[in-house]
């Protein structure tokens, strides 16, 4: 078990995508866990959420809509807006907020629960994969930049992980879903939701201070070309 006493982190979105698993795994390591369970949707809404927590070693920015499924054609300008307001436009705007702490404090760490959406195309998802690439540019562009102030941002770039977002039991327990697994992963199955917020704590964990503006896949081998 990674030892996370000496950690306070914030976790948002806390209650959807890996929040939950996020919660429980990180208290059981040790650490002091601020949930925040709001949609960050509006400039200040992100400011807030830092300031609310306090000091912040580690943000943990999970942000997730239920994944639309239009045809390139049939996506509309309100889908295109409303994935971006949930899950890009939070992500510069909590950065920026937590930045001027973690530099007083000698630096921090920032992990962004991504999707692997972004490393492979798939039909029926281009608005959804369009923000998750989004995301991991820029946790690659502002990594470089943050690491000069020991600030390590990374992200982790997942498909095929349990979660009650996208892969509700009822989803999990559907014969056809289980044979498409079986199909297009080459694990066979899903990626537990444990071994996946495992790797999420050691990224916490004063052990990854190496890594700066780095997406790790955790997709069972689905992203591997």
């Amino acid at each position: 078990m990674i030892d996370l006493r000496d950690k306070r982190i914030l976790i948002t979105q806390a209650n959807e995508f890996m929040g939950p698993a996020l919660q429980h795994f990180l208290r059981k390591c040790g650490a002091d866990v601020i949930s925040n369970n709001d949609q960050l949707i509006s400039a200040e809404s992100a400011k807030m959420a830092i300031d609310n927590a306090g000091h912040i070693d580690v943000l943990i920015i999970n942000l997730a809509i239920h994944d639309p499924a239009s045809f390139l054609p049939d996506i509309t300008e309100e889908e295109w807006k409303s994935v971006f307001d949930v899950m890009v436009h939070p992500l510069p705007r909590l950065v920026k907020a937590v930045i001027p702490q973690m530099k007083n404090n000698g630096g921090g760490k920032i992990v962004v629960m991504g999707s692997a959406s972004a490393l492979r195309g798939m039909k029926r998802t281009a608005s959804y994969s369009a923000a998750r690439g989004a995301q991991l540019a820029f946790v690659q562009a502002a990594g470089v930049e943050l690491a000069k102030d020991n600030i390590q941002l990374n992200a982790v770039a997942q498909i095929f992980v349990e979660n009650p977002t996208y892969f509700p039991i009822e989803v999990q327990q559907n014969p056809k879903f289980q044979e498409r697994v079986k199909r297009e992963v080459p694990l066979g199955r899903l990626v537990t939701a444990e071994e996946d917020v495992s790797f999420v704590a050691y990224l916490c964990s004063d052990m990854a201070n190496c890594f700066v503006g780095q997406i790790f896949p955790i997709t069972g081998g689905w992203a591997i070309r």
